[in-house]
């Protein structure tokens, strides 16, 4: 039979959908991408923020009619939406044949086959139940860049968000797993390993006694066939020496780091219940930048939080302007039930979050755009992405640039590239976000 699957929100549920996609392939089932010819589908789904659970309740919905009109005998709902509202999909979306909770994805197989024979199924485990790795995965990303999620859960407990509640404490992957994972990807062709958890310094403590990190990327980057390794989510309390030091000296971690601040006023980061303060956050940043000179940071931020006043508005676009982040995105909060942010007092209008999130991005913009153009004359390597429909351009990313969020490097060559190929370019020119490059080397080792 042939399934579709629709995987929404982070590249931590895309690790999850990966391998539920490479446990039924390998009992037999077909995947295909068209909807139109699936006769199983299965929707990965989001409740993060607000727009995440309405994207996942109206593909669900769309789904549905399906079942009515189209191939479609099965539809099944796995990860954060099912987890967390599991009786009001079973009531609403009576379509919806099986749930698939968030620790227990590797029952995916059981589920379609339990619902093929006429039952609804359901399958949950706690969410503090250990993490589920180590099974096959068939690689949605191209299969030059993959990403390796080392922990699950989260600790932090900050006051907006739903995820402690939906995936549990912070429990993180053997090490020798990670490992053995991430020598099967090299083997399968991919060059480059993004790493991800809800929270990626925190790596190794709960199982080692201390933060591994720093250990777990030597032995990463000991791995012949992978060339880049990139580092997302990292708290900016838990960035030390340590992960520092190993950034600079082993050569395949990107001077990248994604470090999501959320606000720059301590009093709005107290009500958030993250645990820096503005000085923190400028002490970790210049830091950075005074050690590994070329290092690019992106951060997320949040816009009217529950009681942010104007002055603390402009506090946080002063911070930005004075931190020039080369990568920055900014989501207006959303009111989650069943968090304490959720019953403060001060919820802030919806327009004057959007407003604060536009006026945030403009400024991002501007700074976005002037460290585009002051890349023009540098060299770099860059990883080929692919190529432009009937042209002879090719889509790159330099180390700057992670896939789905940041910018793109455009490259004019009549030369015969492979996705995952590695190329020296000159910059020459810049469009907004975007650079544009011309050949300087080429290898592809």
């Amino acid at each position: 039979m042939k399934l579709t699957f629709v995987s929404l929100g982070c590249d931590k549920n895309l690790v999850d959908t990966e391998m539920m996609i490479g446990m039924l392939q390998g009992a037999g089932y077909e995947f295909t991408d068209d909807e139109n010819e699936a006769e199983i589908a299965v929707v990965n789904t989001c409740c993060f923020i607000g727009d995440a659970k309405e994207e996942s309740i109206n593909t669900l919905l769309e789904l549905a009619e399906l079942k009515k009109e189209g191939n479609l005998k099965i539809l099944i709902a796995a990860g954060c939406l099912a987890q967390r509202y599991r009786q009001e999909i079973l009531e609403e979306i009576p379509e919806v044949d099986a749930l698939v909770g968030t620790m227990a994805v590797d029952e995916i197989v059981q589920a379609v086959e339990e619902t093929l024979s006429g039952k609804r199924s359901e399958h949950y485990r706690d969410i503090n139940a250990a993490p589920v790795y180590g099974k096959k995965r068939s690689l949605t990303t191209g299969g030059h860049y993959a990403y390796l999620k080392i922990a699950e859960g989260c600790d932090k407990h900050c006051t907006y968000c739903i995820i402690p509640k939906v995936r549990g404490g912070y429990r993180s992957i053997p090490m020798e797993s990670l490992v053995e994972e991430a020598e099967e990807l090299a083997k399968a062709g991919v060059r480059e390993l993004i790493l991800v958890a809800q929270e990626t310094t925190l790596y190794g403590l709960d199982l080692y006694g201390k933060k591994s990190l720093s250990a777990l990327l030597k032995k990463l980057a000991a791995i012949p066939d992978i060339y880049w390794i990139r580092l997302l989510y990292c708290y900016p309390e838990e960035i030390d020496g340590e992960l520092i030091a190993v950034m600079k000296t082993e050569p395949k971690i990107c001077h990248y780091l994604d470090i999501p601040i959320q606000h720059a006023s301590d009093t709005v980061l107290r009500r958030m219940g993250r645990r820096t303060t503005k000085a923190d956050l400028q002490a970790v940043i210049g830091r950075l930048r005074r050690e590994i000179p070329d290092i690019c940071l992106r951060t997320t931020l949040i816009s009217g939080f529950p009681g942010e006043t104007e002055e603390e508005h402009e506090a946080l676009c002063l911070f930005v302007k004075e931190m020039a982040f080369d990568r920055l995105g900014v989501f207006p909060y959303s009111q989650e039930e069943d968090t304490p942010a959720a019953l403060m007092e001060g919820q802030v209008a919806d327009e004057v979050k959007r407003e604060r999130r536009g006026e945030l991005m403009a400024l991002q913009q501007e700074i976005a755009f002037a460290k585009a153009e002051n890349m023009v004359g540098r060299t770099l390597t860059v990883m080929i992405e692919g190529k432009v429909a009937d042209e002879d351009v090719y889509v790159a990313r330099t180390y700057r640039d992670a896939p789905e969020v940041d910018g793109y490097l455009f490259l004019a060559s009549d030369a015969a590239f492979m996705s995952g190929d590695f190329v020296k370019v000159r910059v020459t020119g810049s469009n907004e976000y975007d650079l544009i490059g011309e050949i300087e080397d080429e290898f592809t080792e």
